[in-house]
């Protein structure tokens, strides 16, 4: 059993079910499931009941009022209801499914937004749903960050396990637009929220960045390519005269093992896999991407919809403890240090 490190971060968490298709709701119910042994804070799921109910035979208490979660949370999973989803079939993904999700997110964000939530959690949304209704985001990291009236770029997305924490600079675009996408600012824009972020949300006085490089071997002095040269190498030495303390470009294969991981706090990589795949292989049950720069703490558990196990009872809860846990980790340490 897992005894409880977590201090009480005041209000409840606001947990997003995301998807009433996907795991979202099986794995917020599992979680509170394990809330005793995972020493878990008061939380509720802002969503359809009927999706949780679908998957779950577990307690549902409904509220209006997050203050109420409080006094059900340790007999039952506390819900707000947003609206019907329409027929709910886990794995089966539609259109009042995706509308749903949406307006879950932004009542979510409002309630976290007005201190009656102590963060957000977000469980995943189906993207191509909500494109097709008129969603225009690269997903919910820029969604609340401009509900936040915080600038897309000025807004990290941080993926963290327990022993490596990453953030890729260019997120949800073409592998082959990367390249044009990086500049400079853009490199110094992440690395000084992300800067920003560990001291202000995880307590490290003094962050360790290491940024890699865009191309095999960091572009072997321009051989293979020269992002590292025009690019991540001014980056680099800007940073280090604004007083970070940061180390590259380096060669992304041997950045993530054992020794390596040990030199850093944080590793800035170029592109979305060269950022997920190790987080993914070391921690895919325990991966939380965490949202910096914002004013509000936002986590999630570090994967999909799933939508082929969705309703099968299969869906790990790992994730989801992990991004409660570190939500409530970060809302109390901003609350103490406030």
């Amino acid at each position: 059993m897992r005894s409880s490190t977590i201090a009480d971060p005041g209000p409840p968490l606001a947990v997003a079910l995301g998807d009433p298709a996907g795991v979202g709701p099986e794995i917020t119910a599992k979680a509170w499931a394990a809330r005793v042994e995972e020493g878990l804070p008061p939380f509720f799921a802002v969503g359809d009941p009927r999706s949780i109910a679908a998957v779950w035979d577990g307690p549902i208490a409904r509220i209006t009022d997050p203050a109420a979660a409080r006094a059900c949370f340790a007999e039952a999973l506390p819900v707000i209801q947003v609206e019907d989803a329409g027929a709910i079939i886990p794995g089966e993904p539609n259109l009042p499914g995706a509308r749903c999700s949406l307006d879950s997110l932004e009542l979510a964000v409002g309630l976290t937004r007005s201190n009656a939530a102590a963060a957000i959690v977000t469980a995943p949304v189906a993207k191509v749903q909500l494109y097709d209704i008129g969603f225009v985001h690269p997903g919910q990291t820029e969604f609340v960050a401009e509900r936040c009236g915080i600038s897309r770029d000025n807004a990290v997305m941080m993926l963290a396990g327990p022993s490596l924490r990453t953030v890729p600079v260019t997120t949800h675009i073409p592998l082959r637009d990367a390249a044009g996408i990086l500049t400079v600012e853009l490199i110094l824009a992440k690395a000084r929220t992300t800067d920003r972020g560990l001291v202000r949300d995880f307590g490290i006085a003094r962050p360790r960045l290491a940024i890699a490089g865009f191309n095999p071997h960091a572009g072997e002095s321009g051989a293979l390519g020269r992002e590292e040269i025009d690019v991540i190498a001014p980056a680099v030495e800007r940073l280090r005269e604004e007083g970070i303390d940061v180390v590259g470009p380096l060669a992304a294969d041997t950045m993530f093992h054992d020794r390596a991981r040990r030199q850093y706090d944080a590793a800035l990589c170029m592109y979305h896999d060269q950022a997920l795949i190790p987080i993914k292989t070391l921690h895919f049950d325990e991966g939380v991407n965490i949202t910096l720069g914002l004013p509000i703490v936002r986590t999630a558990p570090d994967h999909g919809t799933a939508f082929n196990i969705a309703g099968q009872d299969r869906a790990h809860p790992g994730a989801m403890i992990a991004a409660i846990r570190l939500a409530a980790q970060c809302a109390e340490y901003r609350a103490r240090t406030a």
